[in-house]
């Protein structure tokens, strides 16, 4: 299967602040990839570099073989951690909102997942609590017939008990042969849907491996996320 997302030498600096340096990682499409790492690890940027969002870094970053732009937006569905949506929009204005930016967006099945996610059709985002409004938005992705997802701290907002099913409607709804890219903190809770991981800190690449061969001993990827980062992070 054909490389999904290329990235060679990439480094982004915010002034004398440096957030990636010489990142260089390859993955195969089709797969759900762990994006992990502390707050300040350079994930953020690497998404927004990923998503077209920032455009001024060195090195070579390719999605399907495209270079972040129109090409790829149209390909990548993304999950912002932050709400994006107006306050003012309602259920339905957001589902009309999405479905006029994007062809492959599916607008009866948004109408769908809204009943069965128990979100008002008339409600006002700003009068929805956080975890309504994340499920809003991850409806609104997971509608789209994308390539790939990228989904930053999708259940962030969400209770324990909501985690399964936030999880569950990821997985019923990729697209077959698409790939999901996503970043948590919640590591124990939904490492097992992993097929790869990406773990970087302070702005390296520290790991980039199968979960099959991360796993061989008999740890956890939560167990070797503490043990990466014990020293500096105090986990």
């Amino acid at each position: 299967m054909s490389q999904i997302i290329s990235v060679r030498n990439l480094s982004k600096s915010y002034g004398s602040h440096q957030v990636l340096s010489n990142v260089s990682f390859d993955f195969e499409g089709g797969q759900i990839i762990g994006l992990l790492g502390p707050n300040g690890s350079g994930k953020t940027s690497l998404i927004k570099i990923l998503t077209g969002l920032i455009n001024d870094y060195s090195g070579e970053v390719l999605i399907d073989g495209n270079k972040p732009g129109k090409v790829s937006k149209s390909l990548v569905a993304f999950l912002p951690e932050k709400t994006y949506l107006a306050s003012w929009m309602t259920s339905d204005d957001a589902v009309n909102y999405i479905a006029d930016f994007y062809d492959d967006f599916d607008k009866a099945k948004a109408m769908h997942m809204m009943d069965v996610f128990q979100l008002p059709h008339k409600q006002k985002v700003k009068t929805m609590s956080k975890g309504m409004q994340e499920k809003l938005q991850l409806l609104l992705v997971m509608c789209r017939n994308a390539k790939l997802y990228i989904l930053d701290e999708p259940m962030g907002g969400v209770d324990p008990a909501a985690r399964d099913f936030i999880l569950e409607t990821i997985l019923k709804n990729r697209p077959e042969g698409s790939t999901i890219l996503m970043s948590t903190h919640l590591i124990q809770d939904v490492e097992e849907i992993f097929d790869s991981i990406l773990m970087i800190g302070r702005g390296s690449l520290l790991m980039k491996d199968t979960v099959a061969n991360i796993t061989k001993s008999g740890k956890t990827i939560n167990d070797i996320f503490k043990e990466v980062f014990s020293v500096d992070w105090n986990f």
